[in-house]
Protein backbone atom coordinates (compact mmCIF):
# COMPACT_ATOMS: atom_id res chain seq x y z
CA UNK A 1 0.00 0.00 0.00
CA UNK A 2 2.77 2.22 0.85
CA UNK A 3 5.05 1.50 -1.67
CA UNK A 4 3.02 0.85 -5.03
CA UNK A 5 -0.36 2.31 -4.14
CA UNK A 6 1.54 5.70 -2.52
CA UNK A 7 -1.24 5.30 0.14
CA UNK A 8 -0.11 7.04 3.66
CA UNK A 9 -1.12 4.19 6.15
CA UNK A 10 0.50 2.82 9.11
CA UNK A 11 0.42 -0.46 11.13
CA UNK A 12 -0.95 0.53 14.60
CA UNK A 13 -0.93 -2.89 16.90
CA UNK A 14 0.46 -6.66 15.93
CA UNK A 15 -1.44 -9.43 16.48
CA UNK A 16 0.07 -13.00 15.39
CA UNK A 17 2.69 -15.14 13.44
CA UNK A 18 0.11 -16.19 11.28
CA UNK A 19 0.37 -19.82 12.26
CA UNK A 20 1.61 -21.06 8.36
CA UNK A 21 2.50 -24.85 8.23
CA UNK A 22 3.73 -26.13 4.75
CA UNK A 23 1.45 -28.97 3.51
CA UNK A 24 2.17 -31.22 0.74
CA UNK A 25 0.01 -33.87 -1.29
CA UNK A 26 -0.12 -37.37 -0.17
CA UNK A 27 2.69 -38.12 -2.88
CA UNK A 28 4.69 -35.68 -1.93
CA UNK A 29 7.84 -37.43 0.05
CA UNK A 30 10.17 -35.15 -0.36
CA UNK A 31 10.93 -31.28 -1.09
CA UNK A 32 12.79 -32.66 -4.24
CA UNK A 33 9.11 -34.37 -5.36
CA UNK A 34 7.89 -30.61 -5.73
CA UNK A 35 10.30 -30.01 -8.15
CA UNK A 36 8.57 -29.68 -11.49
CA UNK A 37 5.07 -29.39 -10.00
CA UNK A 38 2.55 -26.65 -9.19
CA UNK A 39 2.53 -24.83 -5.33
CA UNK A 40 -0.73 -22.98 -4.75
CA UNK A 41 -0.65 -19.52 -3.02
CA UNK A 42 -2.62 -16.93 -2.40
CA UNK A 43 -1.51 -14.15 -4.88
CA UNK A 44 2.20 -14.44 -5.72
CA UNK A 45 3.45 -11.59 -3.94
CA UNK A 46 1.83 -11.97 -0.44
CA UNK A 47 4.25 -12.37 2.79
CA UNK A 48 2.62 -16.29 2.39
CA UNK A 49 3.96 -16.73 -0.40
CA UNK A 50 7.08 -15.79 0.50
CA UNK A 51 7.16 -17.73 3.41
CA UNK A 52 6.66 -21.03 0.97
CA UNK A 53 9.16 -19.61 -1.68
CA UNK A 54 12.04 -19.35 1.12
CA UNK A 55 10.85 -22.49 2.84
CA UNK A 56 11.55 -23.99 -0.94
CA UNK A 57 14.85 -22.38 -1.37
CA UNK A 58 15.95 -23.82 1.82
CA UNK A 59 15.60 -26.78 0.44
CA UNK A 60 17.18 -26.37 -2.89
CA UNK A 61 13.86 -25.32 -4.72
CA UNK A 62 14.63 -21.89 -6.97
CA UNK A 63 11.63 -19.97 -8.35
CA UNK A 64 11.90 -21.46 -11.94
CA UNK A 65 11.86 -25.15 -10.33
CA UNK A 66 8.24 -25.19 -9.84
CA UNK A 67 5.03 -23.59 -10.90
CA UNK A 68 3.06 -21.07 -9.06
CA UNK A 69 -0.63 -20.59 -9.23
CA UNK A 70 -2.65 -18.43 -7.22
CA UNK A 71 -5.79 -19.44 -5.77
CA UNK A 72 -7.20 -17.05 -2.84
CA UNK A 73 -7.75 -17.82 0.62
CA UNK A 74 -6.66 -20.72 2.40
CA UNK A 75 -9.64 -22.38 1.86
CA UNK A 76 -9.31 -22.44 -1.58
CA UNK A 77 -5.39 -23.42 -0.86
CA UNK A 78 -6.32 -26.55 1.24
CA UNK A 79 -9.10 -27.48 -1.49
CA UNK A 80 -6.71 -27.21 -4.35
CA UNK A 81 -4.21 -29.47 -2.28
CA UNK A 82 -7.02 -31.76 -1.99
CA UNK A 83 -8.41 -32.09 -5.75
CA UNK A 84 -4.59 -32.17 -6.84
CA UNK A 85 -4.40 -28.81 -8.82
CA UNK A 86 -1.08 -28.29 -6.75
CA UNK A 87 0.98 -30.54 -4.36
CA UNK A 88 2.35 -27.69 -1.82
CA UNK A 89 0.52 -24.59 -0.24
CA UNK A 90 0.74 -22.90 3.82
CA UNK A 91 -2.20 -23.63 5.63
CA UNK A 92 -2.94 -22.17 9.34
CA UNK A 93 -6.01 -23.43 11.26
CA UNK A 94 -8.46 -24.50 11.02
CA UNK A 95 -7.46 -25.32 7.49
CA UNK A 96 -4.24 -27.14 8.79
CA UNK A 97 -6.21 -29.28 11.35
CA UNK A 98 -8.68 -29.94 8.41
CA UNK A 99 -5.90 -30.84 6.02
CA UNK A 100 -4.18 -33.59 8.01
CA UNK A 101 -7.21 -35.14 8.62
CA UNK A 102 -7.79 -35.03 4.60
CA UNK A 103 -3.94 -37.40 4.41
CA UNK A 104 -2.25 -34.39 3.37
CA UNK A 105 1.47 -34.11 5.06
CA UNK A 106 2.65 -31.65 7.18
CA UNK A 107 6.15 -30.31 6.53
CA UNK A 108 6.62 -27.90 9.36
CA UNK A 109 5.93 -24.35 10.46
CA UNK A 110 6.99 -21.07 8.63
CA UNK A 111 8.67 -19.94 12.09
CA UNK A 112 10.61 -22.46 12.52
CA UNK A 113 12.44 -22.32 9.47
CA UNK A 114 12.49 -18.82 9.16
CA UNK A 115 13.10 -17.41 12.34
CA UNK A 116 10.48 -14.90 13.68
CA UNK A 117 7.38 -13.52 12.01
CA UNK A 118 4.76 -10.81 12.24
CA UNK A 119 2.07 -11.54 9.96
CA UNK A 120 -1.53 -10.30 11.29
CA UNK A 121 -1.79 -6.68 12.74
CA UNK A 122 -3.98 -4.05 12.21
CA UNK A 123 -3.55 -0.75 9.99
CA UNK A 124 -5.02 2.45 9.37
CA UNK A 125 -4.48 6.08 7.56
CA UNK A 126 -2.67 8.09 8.94
CA UNK A 127 -4.71 11.30 8.42
CA UNK A 128 -7.32 9.15 10.10
CA UNK A 129 -5.91 8.14 13.25
CA UNK A 130 -4.69 11.29 13.76
CA UNK A 131 -8.31 12.99 13.52
CA UNK A 132 -10.07 9.78 15.32
CA UNK A 133 -6.85 9.41 17.43
CA UNK A 134 -9.63 8.91 20.77
CA UNK A 135 -11.65 6.32 19.02
CA UNK A 136 -8.22 4.61 17.55
CA UNK A 137 -7.44 4.36 21.25
CA UNK A 138 -10.65 3.12 22.19
CA UNK A 139 -10.46 0.23 19.71
CA UNK A 140 -7.12 -0.88 20.36
CA UNK A 141 -7.84 -1.42 24.07
CA UNK A 142 -11.10 -3.17 23.16
CA UNK A 143 -8.99 -5.19 21.16
CA UNK A 144 -6.23 -5.83 23.95
CA UNK A 145 -8.62 -6.78 26.05
CA UNK A 146 -10.29 -9.46 23.40
CA UNK A 147 -6.82 -11.12 23.47
CA UNK A 148 -6.45 -11.15 27.04
CA UNK A 149 -9.82 -12.80 27.66
CA UNK A 150 -8.65 -15.24 24.50
CA UNK A 151 -5.14 -16.02 26.16
CA UNK A 152 -6.66 -16.94 29.84
CA UNK A 153 -7.31 -20.69 30.05
CA UNK A 154 -10.29 -20.02 32.16
CA UNK A 155 -12.01 -19.00 29.30
CA UNK A 156 -11.20 -22.02 27.29
CA UNK A 157 -14.57 -23.96 27.07
CA UNK A 158 -16.22 -20.34 25.65
CA UNK A 159 -13.73 -19.73 23.67
CA UNK A 160 -13.86 -22.96 22.03
CA UNK A 161 -17.62 -23.21 21.97
CA UNK A 162 -17.00 -19.56 19.88
CA UNK A 163 -15.36 -20.99 17.61
CA UNK A 164 -18.01 -24.51 17.58
CA UNK A 165 -20.50 -21.64 16.77
CA UNK A 166 -19.33 -19.14 14.73
CA UNK A 167 -16.96 -21.13 12.48
CA UNK A 168 -19.07 -24.36 12.10
CA UNK A 169 -15.90 -26.22 13.18
CA UNK A 170 -16.43 -29.60 15.06
CA UNK A 171 -15.34 -29.30 18.52
CA UNK A 172 -12.15 -31.24 18.47
CA UNK A 173 -10.87 -29.36 15.54
CA UNK A 174 -12.01 -26.06 17.28
CA UNK A 175 -10.11 -27.28 20.42
CA UNK A 176 -7.00 -28.14 18.80
CA UNK A 177 -7.30 -24.02 16.67
CA UNK A 178 -7.65 -23.03 20.18
CA UNK A 179 -4.82 -24.62 21.70
CA UNK A 180 -2.89 -23.03 18.58
CA UNK A 181 -3.64 -19.58 19.12
CA UNK A 182 -4.08 -19.17 23.15
CA UNK A 183 -0.47 -21.39 23.19
CA UNK A 184 1.48 -18.44 25.56
CA UNK A 185 4.49 -19.50 23.19
CA UNK A 186 3.53 -19.11 20.12
CA UNK A 187 -0.01 -18.19 19.87
CA UNK A 188 -1.17 -14.59 19.78
CA UNK A 189 1.35 -12.42 20.88
CA UNK A 190 0.43 -11.29 24.28
CA UNK A 191 -1.34 -7.74 24.18
CA UNK A 192 -1.50 -7.85 20.45
CA UNK A 193 2.20 -6.61 20.70
CA UNK A 194 3.85 -5.91 17.67
CA UNK A 195 6.86 -8.38 17.03
CA UNK A 196 9.79 -5.83 14.93
CA UNK A 197 11.78 -8.21 14.50
CA UNK A 198 9.37 -10.79 13.28
CA UNK A 199 8.37 -7.33 10.59
CA UNK A 200 12.03 -6.88 9.87
CA UNK A 201 12.29 -10.38 8.31
CA UNK A 202 9.20 -10.34 6.22
CA UNK A 203 10.37 -7.08 4.72
CA UNK A 204 14.04 -8.86 3.97
CA UNK A 205 11.50 -11.62 2.41
CA UNK A 206 9.82 -9.42 0.20
CA UNK A 207 12.94 -7.52 -0.81
CA UNK A 208 14.50 -11.25 -1.46
CA UNK A 209 12.01 -11.98 -4.31
CA UNK A 210 10.49 -8.60 -5.07
CA UNK A 211 13.52 -7.05 -5.66
CA UNK A 212 14.54 -3.41 -4.85
CA UNK A 213 15.78 -2.03 -2.24
CA UNK A 214 15.93 -2.65 1.83
CA UNK A 215 12.97 -1.52 3.66
CA UNK A 216 13.48 0.25 6.88
CA UNK A 217 10.27 -1.14 9.59
CA UNK A 218 10.12 2.37 10.90
CA UNK A 219 8.66 3.74 7.84
CA UNK A 220 5.52 1.54 8.15
CA UNK A 221 4.58 1.35 12.09
CA UNK A 222 3.15 3.95 14.09
CA UNK A 223 3.09 2.43 18.21
CA UNK A 224 2.15 5.67 19.47
CA UNK A 225 -1.56 4.89 19.97
CA UNK A 226 -0.85 1.54 21.40
CA UNK A 227 1.24 2.92 23.93
CA UNK A 228 -1.88 4.96 24.86
CA UNK A 229 -3.67 2.03 24.75
CA UNK A 230 -1.54 0.27 27.47
CA UNK A 231 -0.93 3.05 29.63
CA UNK A 232 -4.87 3.66 29.74
CA UNK A 233 -5.67 -0.15 31.10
Amino acid sequence: MVEMAKVDAAIVIGGDSGFQRLFVGPDIASYDDIRGKTVLVDATNTAYAFFLYAMLKQNGLNKDDYVVKPVGATALRLAGLKDKAGVAAMLNPPFSMLGERAGLKDFGTATKALGPIQATGGFVLRSWASANSDTLVRYLQAYIDGVRWARDPANRAEAIALYVERLKLAEDIAAMCYEAVANPDSGIAKDGAFDIEGFRNVLSLRTQFQGGEALSPEKYIDLSYYRQALTGL
